[in-house]
């Protein structure tokens, strides 16, 4: 399958979120260093930020403190930091990628059910949406801490087909990174990725999917 011939029978599209359809990298970099500053640990650059990002807040965080050489028995009081820092921040240094409401706006007209499923927690993700006022283009809004498992494990998408009542064959799932391909080709969802998101340093074009998009608006 490739981005030519994806099903013409689909229902529905599972959209990710941070590198997919905001920039958040500015959000990340401002909160972490927020953190490690009240922790009295050194800086982290943007470039560790945007090859680490995808995995979910405590991967992101466990991941930092360790770039910085710090005790991982800081964890517990890094990530109540994080959580009030980011609760403050979220969206502030953000921005929405071209072509983004455009793309929706278009799934929409298909009569296609939309979900965002991100690794981000469900709370930050449905707040960031509002705040950069897509929110009302989804049916359901589901974040790393919404099922037992995150993608790349497939229960994330599998249940999110359940939630929409479409089958996997007929879900586009729409990401920008092996997590979220990973996760499409295990649940059986045909998966398109965005050329310009996090893909953990590593070149998008390599990845396993079924075509590649340099803008939403171009399905």
């Amino acid at each position: 399958m490739t981005l030519a011939t994806l099903p013409t029978d689909l229902q529905a599209a599972i959209i990710d979120l941070d590198g997919t359809m905001v920039d958040t990298l500015g959000d990340f970099d401002v909160v972490l260093n927020t953190v490690l500053a009240e922790l009295a640990l050194p800086r982290i650059e943007r470039g560790f930020v945007e090859h680490t990002v995808g995995k979910g807040s405590e991967h992101l965080i466990r991941s930092t403190l360790h770039e910085v050489g710090a005790d991982a028995a800081l964890y517990p009081r890094a990530w109540a930091l994080y959580q009030q820092h980011y609760r403050s921040v979220n969206g502030a240094h953000a921005h929405v990628y071209p072509g983004v409401a455009e793309g929706l706006q278009r799934l929409a007209a298909r009569g296609l059910a939309l979900a965002c499923l991100t690794n981000k927690p469900t709370d930050f993700a449905m707040e960031l949406l509002r705040r950069k006022g897509l929110h009302g283009y989804f049916g359901a809004v589901f974040g790393g801490d919404a099922f037992e498992r995150r993608k790349p494990d497939p229960l994330p998408l599998l249940k999110t087909c359940e939630a929409l009542g479409s089958t996997p064959a007929r879900t586009l799932m729409v990401g920008d990174s092996s997590n979220d391909a990973r996760a499409a080709r295990a649940a059986g969802c045909p998966v398109v990725l965005v050329s310009y998101g996090y893909n953990h340093g590593e070149p998008v074009h390599a990845v396993d999917a079924d075509g590649v998009i340099e803008r939403l608006d171009q399905l």
